[in-house]
């Protein structure tokens, strides 16, 4: 069984390299959803269809362990993917998230201000103000969405996502920790960095992912048991064109993505 990882488009890539520089022996397959991103903006209702839809198609590529890397996914989905459609449709199959990892991290420390920056189906599931409070019931949890963000990242137009984050960033004041909750926005973590206090901790996904799933699969040998270790990764999208293409290498020199059939 392979390794199968979801994004709504492009940015769970940087997910994926995190992943294949920690575990390089295994086999991935990872599928972004480039035809129908941003999720941010989706309905709840779409999201969920939308998830389901990418876990079976992955399913079928013969992954017995799928992360779904996209925060707006995790927050919305997860919790029915793994409570009442994986147990029927197909009980050896483990679905993980991303959120509760990021929780921890950015819980270190006894942090007791925390600021979240996501996508606004991710800010108004309120799913890192829950765990976050879960594990601190004090803490304090500013939520704040980025909607303009994924789509200049995708676009490849830095110069306006780095405009965009400036703005965004002026919303927190005095926080513990920043947590950049959507899988496109460790590419700007370095200008997120620039823009807080020195005394702020920048949580970026990719910096913590590839530990924690190595983490995950020392604990759960019956997992890893039944993971193929080639050394293998195939990149899916549902829409291909060049400029992603472009993008996915510069994050994995020389792949070739594939289109969905």
């Amino acid at each position: 069984m392979k390794i199968g990882v979801f994004d709504s488009g492009l940015g769970g890539l940087v997910i994926t390299r995190a992943f294949v520089e920690a575990l390089p022996k295994y086999d991935y397959v990872y599928y972004g959803d480039t035809a129908r991103l941003p999720y941010g903006e989706k309905t709840s209702g779409q999201i969920l269809s939308y998830t389901i839809e990418a876990v079976k198609f992955l399913i079928a590529q013969n992954c017995g362990l799928i992360i779904i890397a996209c925060n707006t996914a995790t927050s919305i989905a997860l919790r029915y993917l793994q409570q009442r459609f994986i147990p029927s449709f197909s009980p050896d199959t483990k679905v993980l998230g991303v959120v509760i990892p990021t929780v921890e991290e950015a819980a270190a420390g006894n942090a007791a201000r925390v600021g979240v920056l996501a996508t606004n189906a991710t800010v108004r599931s309120h799913i890192y103000q829950t765990e976050l409070q879960k594990i601190n019931p004090a803490a304090e949890v500013f939520e704040t969405a980025a909607p303009a963000l994924v789509p200049a990242i995708e676009a490849n137009d830095f110069a306006a996502a780095e405009k965009a984050a400036a703005e965004y960033v002026r919303a927190f004041d005095n926080i513990d920790s920043l947590i950049l909750g959507c899988t496109h926005y460790p590419l700007l973590k370095t200008t997120f960095r620039r823009l807080v206090s020195e005394k702020t901790r920048v949580v970026s996904q990719d910096e913590l992912m590839g530990a924690k799933l190595r983490n995950y699969l020392e604990r759960h040998i019956e997992i890893d048991i039944t993971l193929s270790r080639d050394g293998s990764l195939k990149a899916i999208v549902s829409r291909l064109n060049d400029h992603y293409n472009e993008v996915a290498g510069r994050l994995f020199p020389g792949i070739v993505l594939e289109e969905k059939n």
